[in-house]
C-alpha cells in the first residue's frame, strides 16, 4: 500500500470513529413513557339509575381537580358541572430488577341508588399495580398485577408469566387487547359502576351502558353513558404539582394518604348514609387481611410482590428510584395510627 493509500485508510477509518461518537444512541424510554406503554385498557361500567348517577356522570373517571380546583370537598356537589376529561394518575418507583407502576383512577363519587344498607362517599380512589421485569427491551416484560377494589387487593398473573402464587394465591389470568390509539398490547383491567371495585376484566365488565378507556397523551370526555373509544390522559404522582406535592394539603387531603370528604351536596339524602373522609389514595390503600401495611402498594411494591408471588431469577429490593421514600417515618406513622377507610 503507497503512502497516500495509507493515508485515506487512516483518514476515513478516524471519521467513521468520530460519526459513531457523535451519532445519537437511541434513548431508552422515560418513566412517562413506560406509564404510558402499560397502562390499561380499562373498561367502566356505567350506571344511570338514580339521581345520584347524574345520567352516567358519576361512574366517569378523572383528574381530582376536575371542577378546576383542590378541595376535595367539593367534588360530590361539582360532579354534575364539572369537566370529566378523562385521566388517571401513574408513580413509577424502579430497582435493579423491575420497575413498579401503579394507576389511580378517580371518581368524583361513590354512590348507591337504594335506601338500603350502603354507605355512599364524596370521592373514589381504586387502582392497580404492575410488576415489570427489566429484560433488556426498552419496556421490559409485564409479570403480575395488584388491581384494588374497596378494602380488598386481587392479584393476577398474564399468561405466560414465570412468576406463580406465593403467600396470596392467583385470583385469575391478567388479559391484554390492542389500543386503537397505539401499536402496543396493553393489560385489561375494568371497573363496576357506583361502588368503582377494579379487578382484571372480564371479572368486572360492562354490563349495557359504559364507557372504555384507553391510555394516550392526552384525554377526553366521554360522548355520553356508552361510549367505547375515549382516551385518557395519564398523569406522573410526582410532578412537581402532582398528587404526591399536594399530600399535606388539609383542603385535599384529610390524613396522609386520606382524601378529604364531606356530607354536603345531596350525598347521603335517599340511601343509608354519606360517609367523611371515606377515599384513598395510592399511598393510602390497605387489605387489612394481607401481610403488607397500609399504602405499600404503592410505596413499596418490591416488598408487596415478595409477599404475593414466588418469583425465580433477582427481585431486587433496594429502590434506585422511589420518591415516597422521603416520607417513611411519616408513612409509617399513618400507617399505624390512621383510622379504617372503607372505600
Amino acid at each position: 500500500m503507497n503512502a497516500r493509500k495509507a493515508l485515506a485508510t487512516v483518514v476515513t477509518t478516524t471519521a467513521i470513529a468520530v460519526l459513531a461518537l457523535a451519532a445519537p444512541a437511541s434513548a431508552a424510554p422515560g418513566r412517562a413513557e413506560l406509564a404510558l406503554r402499560w397502562a390499561p385498557v380499562h373498561h367502566q361500567d356505567v350506571d344511570q339509575t338514580g339521581d345520584h348517577a347524574l345520567g352516567g356522570r358519576s361512574d366517569y373517571i378523572s383528574r381530582v381537580d376536575f371542577d378546576g380546583d383542590l378541595n376535595g370537598r367539593n367534588n360530590w356537589d361539582n360532579t354534575g358541572t364539572g369537566d370529566l376529561t378523562a385521566a388517571a394518575y401513574y408513580s413509577v418507583t424502579e430497582t435493579s430488577s423491575h420497575w413498579f407502576i401503579t394507576y389511580l383512577f378517580f371518581h368524583p363519587r361513590d354512590w348507591v341508588d337504594h335506601p338500603f344498607f350502603e354507605t355512599e362517599h364524596e370521592n373514589d380512589g381504586e387502582g392497580v399495580l404492575l410488576a415489570v421485569e427489566k429484560n433488556g427491551t426498552d419496556y421490559g416484560v409485564l409479570r403480575s398485577a395488584v388491581t384494588v377494589a374497596h378494602s380488598d387487593f386481587y392479584s393476577y398473573l398474564p399468561s405466560g408469566s414465570t412468576w406463580t402464587g406465593g403467600r396470596e394465591s392467583n385470583d385469575g389470568t391478567l388479559q391484554f387487547a390492542a389500543s386503537p390509539h397505539d401499536a402496543f398490547q396493553h393489560p385489561v383491567t375494568a371497573q363496576e359502576a357506583k361502588g368503582h371495585g377494579l379487578k382484571a376484566w372480564p371479572q368486572y365488565q360492562i354490563d349495557g351502558d359504559g364507557v372504555t378507556y384507553y391510555p394516550a397523551t392526552s384525554g377526553e370526555a366521554p360522548s355520553g353513558p356508552n361510549d367505547r373509544d375515549v382516551r385518557y390522559q395519564l398523569i406522573d404522582v410526582f410532578a412537581g404539582d402532582g398528587l404526591w406535592a399536594q399530600r399535606n394539603n388539609a383542603t385535599l387531603f384529610a390524613s396522609l394518604g386520606t382524601f378529604a370528604g364531606d356530607t354536603t351536596g345531596g350525598c347521603g339524602t335517599g340511601t343509608y348514609s354519606c360517609g367523611t373522609n371515606s377515599a384513598n389514595a395510592p399511598w393510602g390503600w390497605d387489605d387489612g387481611n394481607d401481610v403488607p401495611g397500609r399504602g405499600e402498594l404503592a410505596t413499596d411494591p418490591a416488598k408487596v410482590s415478595a409477599e404475593y408471588w414466588t418469583v425465580p431469577g433477582t427481585l431486587a429490593r433496594t429502590y434506585t428510584y422511589n420518591p415516597f421514600s422521603s416520607a417513611a417515618a411519616a408513612l409509617k406513622v399513618a400507617a399505624e395510627t390512621a383510622p379504617a377507610v372503607v372505600d
